[in-house]
């Protein structure tokens, strides 16, 4: 029964993955169609050549793998995130104390915290 369920998951997500290709797909050919004829003297497009435009963006600009977080469900914290706290958990108390008053005085520039706050007459 488990597998006939999976099998079942798996055609819905693959439905669902064509249908909303097809439905972005009518969307950039209407978007097109409306606006580019008219703004910059370009030639309408058809439904296979506004797939083929949404498939050559997808490669050029996002590529194949999952954005941030990898969908919507599930929200993963960055790899730069991870890795910082990482190494903070590899410092000893004396480290994190010289790491954070190297980047307090990145931060404020020589200020003191607190100073030059709006509200805050000097």
């Amino acid at each position: 029964m488990k597998k006939k369920s999976w099998i079942l998951k798996l055609l819905l997500y693959m439905l669902i993955g064509v249908v909303a290709f097809c439905v972005f797909g009518v969307v950039v050919m209407s978007l097109w169609n409306a606006l580019l004829p008219k703004l910059l003297n370009v030639p309408a497009i058809n439904f296979i050549q506004a797939t083929g435009l949404l498939l050559l963006s997808r490669i050029l600009f996002g590529g194949f793998r999952h954005g941030y977080g990898g969908g919507w469900g599930d929200r993963k914290r960055p790899r730069w995130k991870q890795h910082m706290e990482e190494k903070w958990g590899r410092m000893t108390p004396e480290e994190r104390e010289k790491f954070q008053q190297n980047w307090k005085s990145r931060c404020y520039q020589g200020k003191k915290p607190g100073e030059g706050k709006v509200g805050n007459m000097e």
